[in-house]
């Protein structure tokens, strides 16, 4: 489980996780610490900033040549651009370094960071957050009528999947940032399953588009977006040269976001 849906839209667990547990570390530690409950509110706020920061940063940096082409893409944080350790090492960190100056904290920094802890990792991975499900077997037709394994086992190159429809708003908005990667890197196969489409509908959407999109295929009865627990479009996977899932996002993701991951994922 990856997202919680909400009528027509989905939200994403993990953050809705972690501002849980970052709330749970704040009750249990404010209740702990007595006379210094302002003290120890301000200190798991500075932690979880830093955190974010970090988690942020770091992603970032890992993709800094896509990202100054379009600075402003560093604000955008629905792209899903996090390194969640190097953010949870700052955060700890942080509430390491109080903990050392103001020892009459210590036990209830701790003991809040511990509850935030495994209500954030316990809830995850009761509900598979950080599953990877491999891409299943299935065979979809293209826009001809053909059927196309959705794996082909004679393309030895990484694998961007993308999940989308035409009524979706942000798989619209998102569409051409794919497309223009697809037509620059060839060490990656990209495939579009349009999800519970006919294909005349889908035909009708890409001739009224400026840019041409190769392997599409169409999913009518949302097989895959069922097999790989997607509650939400645009969902997108990233495999290996093995196959495996290596990440995936669920949302519209911008230029410098998807070259940081596609950079990942064609390193040597």
């Amino acid at each position: 489980m990856q997202s919680v849906p909400l009528g027509p839209i989905a939200l994403p667990l993990n953050p809705l996780l972690m501002a849980g547990g970052w709330w749970i570390a704040s009750a249990v530690s404010e209740r702990l610490a007595a006379a210094q409950r302002a003290q120890a509110a301000r200190t798991l706020l500075v932690a979880a900033i830093a955190g974010l920061l970090v988690a942020r940063g770091t992603f970032v940096a890992l993709g800094w040549v896509g990202y100054m082409q379009a600075p402003l893409s560093i604000l955008d944080l629905r792209d899903g651009g996090w390194m969640p350790w190097p953010g949870l090492a700052a955060a700890l960190a942080v509430l390491g370094a109080v903990a050392l100056r103001r020892p009459g904290l210590r036990r209830a920094l701790a003991a809040g960071a511990a509850a935030g802890l495994v209500f954030w990792g316990g809830l995850a991975a009761v509900l598979g957050l950080h599953d990877k499900p491999p891409l299943p077997a299935l065979e979809l037709a293209d826009l001809q009528g053909a059927r196309v394994a959705l794996r082909d086992a004679g393309d030895p190159r990484p694998m961007v999947v993308n999940l989308w429809a035409t009524w979706c708003a942000p798989c619209r908005v998102e569409m051409p940032v794919l497309a223009a990667a697809a037509r620059q890197e060839h060490r990656v196969r990209f495939v579009f399953v349009n999800q519970g489409e006919t294909p005349a509908v889908v035909r009708q959407f890409l001739a009224g588009q400026p840019y041409r999109l190769e392997g599409v295929l169409l999913d009518e009865h949302r097989q895959l977006g069922a097999s790989i627990a997607s509650a939400g479009l645009p969902t997108t996977l990233f495999l290996d040269a093995s196959g495996a899932v290596v990440s995936r996002h669920l949302g519209p993701l911008n230029a410098a976001s998807l070259a940081a991951r596609l950079t990942a994922l064609t390193a040597p």
